[in-house]
């Protein structure tokens, strides 16, 4: 009786699902010019593998495309054909095309209703590799018949005397891999997380045995000390073994990013065309591991942001053309590791993002005042487009199932993946969205704090520094506590009045610091003590707690203790709303003076806005020196506020600048600096600036004089 054959194809996706990323990842290589001999040798046995155990399975239309592949993989392979734009092209559609059928056979299709292999794709692959040497005279090309099976696959095949039946029925072999279904691994990483929390409660009864020999008589110390040795020993062997099990139990669920990236590739083609347009998309880094449950969230903020570029970032090859650009944009979609963090950026070589248009849109739709976006940086300014509402366009496609707006990105990033998004963009070059993501969600570094007698927790991503002040150092602005750290002003604030637990009414010496951070923001939490650190698993919120936007998630200490994670970014923004800054009791003049402020922090501007406008001051915000020359020069202020340490132009270098105007000749310039040195005040004088301010003797009132004095 013949094999049935179908009883084999789940072996054959499975197979698929390996070489097919290989293909796509080689292809990629080959586009950025990594020709080199073992990288086409691969991409040939790919094809050859999935070319052998096609035809086996009698897959007869998957095997004519994937034997046109090999034939011009074959070609480049023997030197007779060189990689050019064309080549690429028909590489990348016919792995689009064996991609597409076999995920015909993964949702279920019988092999017999496969349609037929693209035969105008199938000649011009074949087309492209006949630029190989005419084979000597007398010589044939050795024809593959199909091979007919009847033997189960796991028996010895027998002996042929053709090429193809050898290496077909050698290509399709046992996988190395077995496949678990995802809840199954999942409970094993969460009952190693509950192993891993409990042998770390035997820490604190080591602890507890070594106080409770002290209260023995010393006749009975001697064995109990023994004991507790012999113990501490066991615990602390075990502690390794532990950790590493677990990590072995994490990286099972680690999946590479060409998971996400090879779709997105493929849909950047696709969505392209529709468009009218030209791209290449460049993937780089898709061999670095996330885990799933990153993989699966990570996907449709990706589509959304490759629309975005495609649709409203790219240009039109007439209009590229009429800019002295290229016909065909570049999509480039890239990873790395940093440190514990995962960064994935999608950069285009565009339009841009048009500031003015962004403007016009968040005013358009009410989403922030005329007043309040005239003090905005051009960093601020682009971040409107994460505001909910801030666009209604409908989606292009619904590759997704569901269309996602900004918002919805960036609540995704920082709220689901406890991430972050940073946007940059300069006109006529193109935007860049880039994205850092912890390595999984699964486990994380946390720190344990004490506050109003609760034990909290917060994932050291979110974490800046601990530090300790006397409560003497800090300074008022504008009614807000606030610490002057290095060079920049924090807003400081007790921890249990955010959260609403009592606060101890003693005075103390030194106060601990949790500064904590999210993109440009930070503030200085006030709690009570550090109680530990260290790797912890993380368990999701139960629905009936998922409504709490203050807690991110649970970790378990002890014996069945569960300790809430605190939600950074929820923080941070209750804080702003919480501490509304009082403004003194002042009488604007008729005619306020006009303030630019330059800083890199967010932070500082935002004080020293503050305390400006509760002098009856208008302030407008820079966030370095380029933007700060730029606002500067394009109307008139009253004074310059500046710091010295800022990206791409300094305090310095913006005062000489404005000095070399016309409009800033005389005008006041103040430097905010948090450099003490001589030199540095020297230096400041030399450039033009009319008085130098430290910060870490900052003091309001000194400021406000200052300008007084300086404005007349």
């Amino acid at each position: 009786m013949a094999l049935d054959i179908r009883r084999f194809i789940q072996r054959f996706i499975e197979e698929a699902a390996d070489h097919l990323p290989r293909l796509r990842k080689g292809i990629n290589a080959l586009e950025q010019g990594q020709a080199d001999q073992e990288l086409i040798n691969e991409l040939f046995r790919s094809a050859h593998t999935l070319k052998g155990s096609s035809r086996m399975l009698k897959l007869f239309p998957i095997t004519a495309l994937a034997h046109s592949t090999e034939e011009l993989l074959s070609a480049l392979r023997d030197g007779t054909q060189t990689t050019n734009a064309q080549v690429i092209s028909l590489l990348n559609q016919a792995t689009d095309g064996l991609a597409d059928m076999i995920n015909q056979l993964t949702q279920g299709a019988a092999p017999e209703s496969l349609p037929e292999a693209d035969a105008a794709l199938c000649q011009a692959l074949e087309q492209a590799a006949s630029n190989r040497q005419p084979l000597p005279e007398g010589a044939s090309e050795e024809v593959e018949p199909p091979l007919e099976i009847s033997a189960p696959l796991t028996e010895a095949p027998a002996r042929s005397t053709t090429r193809a039946s050898s290496n077909a029925t050698a290509d399709l072999r046992l996988s190395d891999t077995v496949r678990v279904r995802l809840d199954r691994l999942d409970d094993v990483i969460r009952l190693m997380g509950e192993v891993l929390s409990g042998h770390h409660h035997l820490h604190s009864l080591v602890v507890q045995a070594s106080e409770l020999s002290a209260t023995l008589p010393a006749d009975k110390q001697a064995p109990f000390n023994a004991f507790n040795r012999e113990l501490k020993d066991s615990v602390l062997a075990h502690d390794t073994l532990m950790s590493d099990l677990h990590d072995r139990a994490l990286q099972m669920r680690m999946l590479p990013l060409n998971v996400v990236f090879d779709p997105l590739s493929q849909m950047a083609r696709e969505l392209a065309h529709s468009l009218g347009k030209h791209v290449d998309c460049r993937v780089r880094g898709s061999e670095i591991e996330l885990d799933r449950q990153m993989i699966d969230r990570l996907s449709d903020p990706l589509i959304h942001l490759l629309r975005n570029a495609l649709d409203h970032g790219i240009e039109s090859p007439h209009e590229r053309q009429a800019k002295g650009k290229p016909a065909r944009g570049q999509l480039t979609l890239e990873a790395w590791q940093d440190g514990g963090w995962v960064i994935v950026e999608m950069h285009d070589d565009g339009a841009g993002i048009c500031l003015e248009a962004v403007r016009q849109k968040a005013l358009t739709k009410q989403l922030i005042s005329e007043e309040a976006l005239a003090a905005l940086s051009e960093q601020e300014t682009l971040d409107l487009i994460f505001l909910p509402g801030f666009s209604t366009k409908a989606m292009i496609t619904d590759f997704s199932g569901r269309g996602v707006g900004m918002d919805v990105v960036k609540r995704t990033v920082v709220d689901e993946l406890s991430g972050d998004i940073q946007l940059s963009s300069e006109p006529g070059d193109g935007a860049r969205f880039t994205l850092r993501l912890p390595l999984s969600l699964a486990m994380m570094r946390v720190l344990l704090i004490s506050v109003g007698g609760l034990t909290l927790g917060v994932t050291a991503p979110f974490v800046a520094e601990l530090v300790k002040r006397s409560p003497e150092t800090f300074i008022d602005a504008a009614g807000q506590t606030t610490l002057i750290l290095r060079n920049e002003f924090v807003p400081v604030i007790a921890l249990a009045d955010l959260l609403e637990l009592p606060t101890p009414q003693a005075q103390v010496p030194e106060v601990l610091l949790l500064v904590v951070h999210q993109r440009h923001q930070k503030l200085a939490l006030m709690v009570d003590a550090l109680v530990d650190e260290r790797d912890m698993v993380i368990k999701p919120l139960p629905l009936h707690l998922r409504h709490l936007p203050l807690v991110s998630g649970m970790v378990s200490q002890g014996r069945n203790e569960l300790i809430s994670l605190l939600h950074v970014p929820a923080l941070i923004e209750r804080s702003r709303r919480s501490t509304q800054r009082t403004a003194y009791e002042t009488t604007p003049s008729p005619q306020a003076h006009r303030i630019l402020v330059v800083d890199d922090s967010l932070n500082t501007r935002e004080i020293e806005k503050d305390v400006l406008e509760a002098w009856g001051y208008q302030v407008t915000l820079a966030e370095n020196g380029r933007d700060g020359l730029s606002k500067a020069l394009a109307e008139p202020f009253d004074a310059v506020l500046t710091d010295i340490e800022m990206p791409i132009m300094d305090g310095f270098a913006l005062t000489a600048r404005l000095r070399e105007s016309e409009l800033y000749s005389h005008k006041p310039i103040i430097i905010i600096t948090s450099r003490e040195k001589e030199a540095d005040r020297r230096r400041g004088i030399e450039v033009g600036a009319d008085a130098y301010i430290v910060k870490g003797s900052f003091d309001q009132n000194n400021l406000v004089d200052t300008l007084k004095a300086l404005l007349g």
